[in-house]
C-alpha cells in the first residue's frame, strides 16, 4: 500500500511539473484611443507585445457589442488589450507609443474624424505600479508642453474588457484597402517605422502590409 502511495505521488509530481508555469513577466494593459482597428495594428507590430485584441473596456459585459458601443450610450470605449513581455518592451516604451503615435490624447470623446465618447483617450491600467508610471509620464508631458492643448487622457483600473466580434480583429490586416484605414491608419504605422524604427517587429502582419503599399 505505501508502495503504491509512493509511486502515486511520483506520478501527480510529475503531472504538476509538466503543466506549465504562468509566464512571470508576462503583463497587460487596456488602451482605449479612438478607433480599434489602428490602435490594434500599431501595438502589434512592437517588439515584445505578444498579443493584441481589439475589444471594449468602462461598461457591461451585456452592452459590449459594437452596434451598442457605438450609440456612445454605453460608458464602454473602443479599446486593446496589449499582452507584453516587460523583459523585452518596458511600460514606458508602451506609453511612448501610445501617447505619440497611436492617438492624440488631447482630443477630448473624439478622434480624427470619430466621435462619441467610445472614442475617448483612456488608461485602464492593471496594477498600481502603471498607474504611478502613467501619472509621471503624462506629467511630464505637460512639464515639458510636449502637446500644444492639454492632455485629457483618463486613468482608471481595469474592471473589465470584453473583445469586440471577429471581424473587428485584425481589421487592417483584412482590410487594407478601406478609405479610412488609408487615410487614418497607415500614417501611424508609417509614423511608428520612422519614429522608433528600433521598437518595430517588421514581421509583424501590419508591418507586412504597409511594406505592400
Amino acid at each position: 500500500m505505501k508502495r503504491g502511495i509512493g509511486i502515486l505521488a511520483l506520478a501527480l509530481a510529475l503531472f504538476v511539473q509538466a503543466i506549465p508555469a504562468p509566464a512571470a513577466s508576462q503583463q497587460h494593459v487596456v488602451l482605449a484611443g479612438g478607433c480599434f482597428w489602428g490602435m490594434q495594428a500599431v501595438f502589434e507590430s512592437l517588439k515584445g507585445v505578444q498579443r493584441v485584441v481589439a475589444g471594449f473596456s468602462g461598461g457591461s459585459a451585456l452592452t459590449a457589442h459594437y452596434e451598442i458601443v457605438s450609440t456612445g450610450q454605453t460608458g464602454h470605449a473602443e479599446s486593446v488589450d496589449v499582452t507584453y513581455d516587460p523583459s523585452q518592451i518596458s511600460f514606458e516604451r508602451l506609453l511612448d507609443v501610445y501617447f505619440l503615435v497611436a492617438h492624440d490624447p488631447t482630443e477630448l470623446n473624439y478622434q480624427g474624424p470619430d466621435e462619441g465618447t467610445q472614442y475617448r483617450s483612456e488608461i485602464y491600467y492593471t496594477s498600481d505600479a502603471q498607474r504611478a508610471e502613467a501619472q509621471t509620464y503624462i506629467a511630464s508631458l505637460e512639464r515639458r508642453h510636449v502637446f500644444h492643448a492639454p492632455i485629457v487622457t483618463k486613468l482608471e483600473p481595469l474592471r473589465g474588457f470584453y473583445p469586440a466580434e471577429d471581424y473587428h480583429q485584425d481589421y487592417l490586416v483584412h482590410n487594407p484597402d478601406n478609405p479610412y484605414i488609408v487615410y487614418n491608419d497607415m500614417p501611424k504605422l508609417r509614423e511608428l517605422k520612422a519614429k522608433y524604427p528600433a521598437l518595430v517587429k517588421n514581421d509583424a502582419a501590419p508591418m507586412k502590409v504597409l511594406a505592400g503599399r
